[in-house]
């Protein structure tokens, strides 16, 4: 009850708790209040900007006048009812009328399907002035506008919620197989580096003992040279380890005093 303002805010309250039982995201998936300019330079802010998958968007706008429906609720005798009835219509088509032309889809701002949705946020509103104006809908659409009351709204806004349900599905199939093409390619990279490592390994090994062999195995080799020069009596603090001398051979000193 009271003016058209004060009715005006209620509706937006309404409208903002259908919006919060639909399922999307403020400010995510919904803004309200979003003003902008039309292609005319004039200043525009509908009630609620409704976010579609890519970059789309559907205007709602819940400013409908109800003061002649409460003449009709509060309407004694069946005349004054009528007459509020068709007090009412006539509100909601200058209400269509008026926000035909605030031109809100052409702001560059929105990417939306070519109308905008009217909101009456009173079921028993929306039912007497379809109910009463048959023509109703067809005057609206012919300007572009889709009346709706808060169940055909939450009926379409859930809709639009399990759209963007499916996106956010779509879009994380697409990651995760993104995700496990770059796990696979950096598992055959690990795979390329550890053969590299072996190889490497299986190179330092073959190195490893050439070189043990060279130290202490075979004629002339470097254990034995140095136990020659230990034997011909150089100064030494220290002994070269047991498992370094071959004892089956007898050191170059011993075989050319022999000969």
């Amino acid at each position: 009850k009271g003016e058209n303002k004060t009715q005006g805010n209620w509706g937006e309250l309404i409208l903002e708790k259908v919006l919060e039982r639909s399922g999307l995201v403020k400010d995510q998936e919904y803004r309200l209040q979003f003003s902008t300019n039309n292609d005319e330079g004039k200043r525009i802010q509908p009630d609620a900007v409704i976010m579609l998958p890519d970059n789309k968007h559907i205007v709602v706008d819940s400013k409908v006048s109800l003061v002649a429906y409460e003449a009709v609720v509060k309407s004694d005798n069946e005349e004054d009812r009528l007459k509020f009835v068709k007090d009412h219509i006539a509100s909601v088509r200058n209400h269509v009328k008026m926000l035909s032309e605030k031109n809100y889809q052409s702001s560059s701002d929105f990417n939306t399907p070519d109308f905008v949705l009217l909101f009456i946020p009173i079921e028993s509103s929306f039912s007497i002035a379809v109910q009463a104006d048959q023509e109703l809908f067809n005057f609206a659409w012919d300007k572009k506008i889709v009346i709706v009351s808060p169940s055909t709204l939450l009926a379409t806004l859930r809709t639009i919620a399990s759209v963007w349900k499916q996106e956010r599905q779509t879009k994380n199939a697409i990651e995760i197989a993104k995700q496990s093409g770059a796990l696979y390619d950096k598992f055959v990279g690990f795979i390329e580096d550890m053969d590299k490592i072996g190889k490497s390994i299986d190179t330092s090994k073959t190195a490893y003992d050439s070189a043990i062999n060279k130290l202490h195995k075979g004629s002339g080799n470097l254990v034995k040279r140095a136990l020659d020069i230990e034997t011909l009596g150089a100064k030494t603090t220290k002994k070269i380890s047991a498992k370094f001398i071959e004892s089956d051979e007898p050191s170059q000193l011993t075989e050319g005093t022999e000969s």
